[in-house]
């Protein structure tokens, strides 16, 4: 929605070319090999998406579009009197959960993740077979899963890593996903952190990260198995939250609790992709001078499309 933005960012040119940052992400997953773009967007802004976002890629790559709604809840459930927001970004992958059937990556629309990152899950994800089953539940059968679970059958995502120090706005506090590993790359958890600023983060004492700490940017590569711990857990979630006004549903905290329970492992893939996003107004001549710096170095040609 872009409240802090102060309008809709995911279509504000930031290129030479007028290009927004989402056209670079499409672009980048075009040449790692992906065949389709699925946009999760709000449905009073699908006109506006597919006129002047979606008709771009025609010929380029396939494009579906899915709906966040405030109402798209599982039978039964209803939202609350008094919320104004649909749940987070945990309930706009469920919200695809239809419309994705092939292994994926997910993204956010205003975030600038870089060629590299693209590579790197386009390789991991063409090594996994689309595997749809957790613990011995295959959700494309139609049947509730057993109980209880079968043998368990450990699906495996994973995640593109970025420097925290990489990720910060010098024009306000940003929400970053702290993540933990262990010894051999596999993540261990993500610590969903709001209010992080540039004068929090460095190796002096007194500072509460480091610049090296991992974040994760959501930008992740998963199998449809995905969908049925996330499932379970949205619906956990309502029946725990549901109630509340401004509770979100968040993706990294669902992965977290799936790695948690045994239902997968994440595999961290560090990158040095530049990031950057576009989190406030302020941020607009940074993106621009970036991507303009890349043009210049032949990473992207002057005009995308």
């Amino acid at each position: 929605m872009g409240s802090r933005y102060g309008g809709l960012k995911q279509i504000d040119p930031v290129g030479p070319s007028g290009e927004t940052v989402l056209d670079y992400a499409v672009f980048d997953a075009i040449r790692a090999g992906f065949g389709r773009v699925v946009f999760v967007i709000r449905r009073d802004f699908e006109e506006l998406f597919r006129t002047q976002i979606g008709a771009r890629y025609a010929g380029k790559i396939a494009v579906d579009y899915v709906f966040q709604s405030l109402d798209a809840l599982p039978p039964g459930v209803t939202p609350p009197a008094g919320r104004e927001k649909p749940w987070g970004t945990g309930h706009a992958v469920w919200c695809a959960r239809d419309a994705v059937k092939e292994n994926f990556a997910v993204i956010n629309a205003d975030d600038f993740y870089g060629a590299d990152s693209f590579n790197r899950l386009a390789t991991f994800l063409k090594s996994r077979p689309a595997v749809a089953t957790v613990r011995g539940y295959d959700p494309m059968s139609g049947h509730k899963p057993p109980a209880p679970f079968g043998p368990a059958k450990t699906s495996e995502f994973a995640i593109v890593g970025f420097r925290l120090a990489n990720t910060l706005s010098e024009h306000g506090a940003v929400s970053r996903g702290i993540c933990a590993a262990d010894a051999v790359g596999r993540l261990a958890s993500i610590t969903e952190t709001h209010g992080i600023t540039a004068a929090d983060v460095g190796a002096e004492p007194g500072k509460k990260f480091s610049g090296d700490s991992t974040v994760s940017m959501n930008c992740w590569g998963f199998t449809p198995a995905l969908f049925v711990g996330l499932d379970t857990q949205f619906r956990e979630f309502l029946g725990a939250r549901g109630t509340e006004p401004k509770s979100e549903f968040y993706l990294p905290g669902a992965v977290s609790t799936m790695i948690a329970r045994g239902e997968t492992t994440v595999r961290v893939l560090p990158t040095e992709s530049a990031w950057f996003g576009i989190t406030f107004r302020e941020d607009k001549p940074r993106v621009q001078a970036a991507l303009a710096a890349l043009v210049g170095a032949g990473r992207y040609p002057a005009r995308l499309w």
